[in-house]
């Protein structure tokens, strides 16, 4: 029997990972883990270079992911250092707890993980099953979601994320953006299901200051598989 085009892009992503020496399944272990001091920023769940054919650059994601991703991790096991008292929590925990500087990088270190998964090489295209259900039943249509979600990513007034929630106590979808290291984590009352990056390091390599760009392609590479598996 075939592959599915999924199921291609699955073998094809391991293939050239395991040739560059990088172990997909170092995600899954990583999650597994208890995540606790010292932290490790997990490697991306898919090549450098899977989603150059939607509009994103190797280059971008080996920047953004190894330089900024990265650093954020830094700076939080140097912060976390000096505080043995928090040495047993997660990134979660210290997202829900701290201020000042620990909580801007366990944030930025936790939505940017985030971010990656909400991207894939299989993305794009629209939603199936449940999650199209709830997206047409608020919105009419994915393509009127599609806009309203682009409208609030493309204003978004300087850096942070623009996601996709849940309402806990009822169910209902939910457009909302965060400033600079602004997590869903903070407010109970949601459980985060899509984040697009709009931060200028999201984008800079491959469309200088043009944001709206950016998010054209980033509807290329969205993940509706990760964000219906979050769906209550």
């Amino acid at each position: 029997e075939g592959f599915s085009l999924t199921e291609m892009f699955r073998i094809a992503a391991g293939v050239a990972a395991t040739a560059a020496g990088v172990c997909l399944g170092a995600r899954a272990c990583y999650a597994q883990e208890p995540k606790q001091f010292p932290y490790s920023c997990p490697p991306l769940p898919y090549p450098y270079t899977a989603l150059e054919g939607q509009g994103i650059s190797g280059e971008t994601l080996r920047i953004h992911h190894d330089k900024h991703h990265a650093g954020y991790v830094t700076k939080l096991n140097a912060a976390v250092e000096k505080k043995k008292e928090l040495h047993n929590q997660t990134i979660e925990d210290l997202v829900k707890t701290q201020q000042g500087a620990i909580f801007n990088c366990a944030a930025q270190t936790y939505n940017h993980t985030f971010y990656w998964d909400s991207m894939s090489p299989a993305g794009g295209g629209e939603p199936r099953g449940k999650l199209k259900e709830k997206i047409e039943a608020q919105w009419d249509s994915v393509d009127s979601f599609k806009e309203a979600f682009t409208a609030k990513a493309a204003s978004h007034f300087g850096s942070g994320w623009v996601w996709l929630a849940q309402r806990n106590k009822d169910g209902k979808l939910v457009i909302m953006d965060t400033h600079d290291a602004g997590c869903p984590l903070t407010d109970s009352g949601v459980t985060p299901l899509l984040a697009c990056d709009v931060w200028e390091h999201a984008y800079y390599v491959d469309y200088r200051n043009n944001r709206p760009e950016y998010i054209k392609a980033w509807w290329n590479c969205v993940n509706w598989d990760f964000a219906a598996a979050k769906l209550q």
